[in-house]
């Protein structure tokens, strides 16, 4: 298995160095490309792209590729020791000529620093701005021996950054500039040809799910220390930006809570926590609401639940909910962005309109009220992850479009 409970701390690695992590269970690699040096740069927080990006350099370190992450600070799913896994912080120099620190400068430094050293063959980089324009300045200094960069966009920074005006010239150079750019969805795709005019490809290489780490198991969650047997669990997981609407999840709880016994868990961390913890007690239910704060290991956490909600005003594939489909779960989530390219209305969970609280618990009770139901959509949510988006049909995506990045070069 790939995660441990043992965490890489960030305490661990001396700044501006590569660190090599210990051998740890599981670390027989198999390959079926060459082995890759790669570096991979990302925002080292719990939203979905740096998650994607985490995972992706762990199970790559797994088939025997070498794996630099080169951020600010270790990625929080960082959390197993393997001896192909290597980190590399980013030091942004304080001087007081510089409002604001420029942290693009430094990482293009770092990621120059690290492809000589480390003698990578290329860089990953995931969310355009400023990953992919830092990856143009390492390349460019390069120079003779230049490094193909790959960009992979994951929504926000084409749908908000990318689409602000003052961005959008950067955001469409960078992406122009990359020697292959992939999008995590085909609606993603659409919106950056059509709303940033690109003429170059752009692949499509959806999200994924390690299947043998997300899936149904039985004890996995000690779920009698939060709920009784008469109790229906509800769970939503996220970073509580304000795109999540985590306050929709209190209200859709409120209205089955009126109906059943139930209760919510709440997993994550971010902004609009605090006013989803106001509503819970305004709604009358906030014993029944459970803020677990930021997990590493939330498998065992979605395992307790019957239904997972993501009510999301915007959302370009939907990572935490295919988490929550691979462990068996149905979902009800908002009909947007790339999310019907993930949920099948009406075969691995429910979706409705964003915003519509009334229709989306009413979905909830649907299943949570019908126990063939329940578990007709949580064997097809387990069938739609195993056919379509375990990593072990993806990450061999990824090895291609590498292979092909280099062979190109």
């Amino acid at each position: 298995m790939l995660f441990g409970q043992k965490a890489v701390r960030a305490a661990k690695f001396e700044p501006g160095q590569a660190k090599q992590c210990n051998l740890g269970p599981g670390g027989a690699a198999f390959l079926e490309t060459q082995p890759m040096r790669i570096g991979i740069t990302c925002y080292p927080t719990y939203g979905g792209s740096g998650v994607v990006a985490t995972e992706l350099g762990l199970e790559l370190a797994l088939r025997g590729h070498d794996i630099h992450f080169i951020s600010y600070a270790v990625p929080v799913r960082m959390t197993d020791t393997h001896n192909r896994l290597h980190f590399h912080e980013v030091e942004v120099v304080n001087y007081p000529l510089f409002d604001h620190p420029p942290y693009t400068l430094a990482l293009a430094s770092q990621m120059y620093n690290v492809a000589v050293n480390e003698q990578l063959d290329l860089l990953h980089v995931h969310y355009a701005i400023p990953h992919s324009v830092s990856a143009y300045l390492a390349r460019a200094m390069l120079r003779e021996r230049g490094i193909p960069f790959v960009t992979t966009l994951h929504g926000t920074d084409i749908t908000l950054v990318g689409a602000n005006r003052s961005y959008l010239p950067m955001t469409r150079f960078s992406i122009e500039e990359s020697n292959a750019v992939t999008a995590i969805s085909e609606y993603l795709r659409r919106v950056t040809v059509q709303e940033l005019g690109i003429e170059r490809t752009v692949e499509v290489i959806p999200n994924f799910v390690n299947c043998d780490v997300f899936k149904p198991a039985d004890g996995a969650c000690q779920r009698d220390d939060f709920a009784t047997r008469r109790e229906k669990v509800l769970v939503h997981l996220s970073n509580f930006r304000p795109v999540k609407r985590v306050t929709d999840v209190v209200e859709v709880f409120a209205r089955v809570r009126r109906r059943i016994p139930a209760k919510l868990f709440m997993i994550g961390d971010g902004p609009d926590r605090v006013t989803a913890e106001w509503l819970a007690r305004e709604k009358g239910v906030e014993r029944d609401v459970i803020f677990f704060g930021k997990q590493n290991q939330v498998q065992s956490l979605l395992n307790c639940g019957d239904v997972f909600l993501l009510p999301s005003e915007m959302e370009s594939f939907g990572l935490a909910a295919l988490e929550a489909m691979a462990c068996g779960v149905p979902v009800v989530c908002s009909r947007v962005g790339g999310v019907p390219e993930v949920i099948r209305d009406g075969l691995e969970g429910f979706l409705a309109p964003a915003g519509d609280s009334e229709t989306m618990s009413l979905r909830a009770l649907q299943i949570l009220e019908d126990s063939d139901l329940h578990q007709r959509m949580g064997q097809a949510a387990r069938a739609r992850a195993l056919s379509e988006f375990c990593s072990t049909k993806i990450i061999p995506l990824y090895e291609s479009l590498y292979q092909r990045v280099m062979e190109e070069r």
